[in-house]
C-alpha cells in the first residue's frame, strides 16, 4: 500500500466529522409542535454529506498517490493557493457578524452577490447575473423557509434607519 493523497486524507477527516456529528445528533431535544421532530433534518444533511464524502472518498482511493513534487511552504505562496477559501471564510464572516442588521434576506442576497463577484468574473453582464442569481435563490429560499415551513429567519433592521 503506497501513500495516500491528500483527497484519500480529507475524506478520511470529512468521515469522521460527519460521524462525530451524526453521533451528537442523538442528543437533539425531542420537541412536539405537531410537526416533524427536530432532528430529522440535521440528521437527513448529515446523512447526504456522509454518502457524498464516501464518494469523494472512493474517487480518491481510485486516484492514487499524489504525484506532484511538494513545494517548499511560503506565506505568500499559500495565501495565493488558498485565496478562495479564505475569501469564502472572510466574507462569510461578514453575513454572520451583520446578520442583525441586513437580516436573513438581504444579508444572505448580499453574500451571494459578493462571493459570485468576488470569486467569478466581473464583467458588466457578469455582474447583473450575479445580482439575479442572488435574488432568484435566497429570494426563493427564504420564501419556502418562511411561507412553506414556518420557519423565522432573522429579520432587518437596515429598513429602521430610513
Amino acid at each position: 500500500m503506497g501513500s495516500l493523497n491528500r483527497d484519500t486524507i480529507i475524506a478520511i477527516f470529512m468521515m469522521i466529522f460527519w460521524s462525530i456529528f451524526l453521533w451528537a445528533s442523538f442528543d437533539i431535544r425531542i420537541v412536539e409542535y405537531g410537526t416533524m421532530e427536530a432532528d430529522v433534518w440535521p440528521r437527513g444533511v448529515l446523512i447526504i454529506l456522509y454518502i457524498l464524502t464516501a464518494i469523494y472518498l472512493v474517487q480518491s482511493l481510485r486516484a492514487g498517490p499524489d504525484a506532484e513534487p511538494e513545494e517548499p511552504f511560503t506565506v505568500a505562496g499559500w495565501l495565493r493557493k488558498y485565496r478562495n477559501p479564505l475569501w469564502c471564510f472572510v466574507l462569510y464572516l461578514g453575513f454572520l457578524l451583520t446578520l442583525d442588521f441586513f437580516g436573513m434576506l438581504f444579508g444572505g442576497m448580499l453574500l451571494v452577490f459578493m462571493l459570485l463577484t468576488v470569486l467569478g468574473n466581473n464583467t458588466p453582464k457578469d455582474i447583473a447575473t450575479h445580482a439575479a442569481t442572488a435574488v432568484i435563490s435566497i429570494g426563493g429560499m427564504w420564501s419556502i423557509f418562511t411561507f412553506g415551513l414556518n420557519v423565522i429567519l432573522p429579520p432587518s433592521s437596515f429598513f429602521e434607519y430610513f
